[in-house]
């Protein structure tokens, strides 16, 4: 079937992967802004599971910004060091703490600009914070399931985040940007994996440009026809070709 144009395809795609993903929301354990900043900071090349355990207690010590613009430097470190990448981000939380505490009275500012300026907040980092803890949504979050989702539905050619963040933000309406990021993060885990997609069970298979189609019953056939139990002389050969592999292997070692 011919491939609908980008926006009838982003609509399709949104309205099926929003059916099968109901419940799709920000994977991180937050209750407030702050702490949303601080969880989305340290989940840069790390897993929300993980963070997840992290703040848990990292939440409990420091309650606050004030708390977290405190911390020495050496303590934050062994603190989120499951996090991976830990000197860094236990130096970008306690600056970007300071910057609350020291320009924002200690609450988190509510514009792109405002906290973009912070230390150690990208447009990712304030798109997650602004569209989910203000459900303020001014663009899309685009983390590597975005990219590699959108980008194998045929939704953009970037390879860029905030390249493909502008090709996808005129294809949906404003209110469906962030939640058309989490079902396409939800997807990207569950589906559209990386290394091996599973298209045979995608809901929005026939709509993807990138889709790995199935063989057919005949060529499977086929296959097994040409790939049956091999003869007896083929039996001997197999045998005594394993025979040698495995007497080659015990010499080596």
């Amino acid at each position: 079937m011919p491939m609908p144009d980008l926006k009838a395809r982003a609509t399709e795609v949104n309205k099926r992967l929003e059916k099968k993903y109901p419940d799709a929301k920000c994977s991180l354990d937050f209750t407030n802004a702050f702490e949303l900043l601080i969880a989305t900071i340290l989940s840069a090349q790390s897993t929300d599971a993980r963070v997840n355990i992290v703040t848990k207690s990292l939440f409990r010590k420091y309650p606050n910004a004030q708390a977290f613009a405190n911390a020495d430097q050496v303590e934050m470190e062994k603190d989120v060091r499951q996090t991976g990448f830990f000197r860094n981000k236990a130096k970008a939380v306690i600056n970007c703490s300071k910057a609350i505490v020291e320009k924002h009275g200690g609450e988190v500012p509510r514009t792109m600009d405002e906290l973009t300026a912070l230390p150690g907040v990208g447009r990712k980092t304030a798109n997650v914070v602004l569209g989910n803890a203000f459900q303020t949504p001014v663009g899309i979050v685009v983390d590597t399931h975005v990219s590699r989702v959108s980008g194998r539905l045929g939704l953009t050619a970037n390879s860029d985040p905030e390249k493909i963040e502008q090709d996808l933000l005129p294809l949906l309406q404003r209110a469906k940007w962030t939640g058309f990021s989490h079902r396409l993060i939800y997807h990207g885990r569950e589906t559209c994996i990386a290394r091996k997609p599973q298209c045979a069970v995608c809901v929005v298979n026939e709509l993807c440009p990138s889709r790995e189609d199935q063989p057919s019953p005949a060529s499977s056939r086929g296959r097994s026809a040409r790939g049956g139990k091999p003869s007896a002389k083929n039996r001997g050969e197999n045998r005594t070709s394993g025979s040698t592999r495995g007497r080659k292997t015990s010499r080596s070692v």
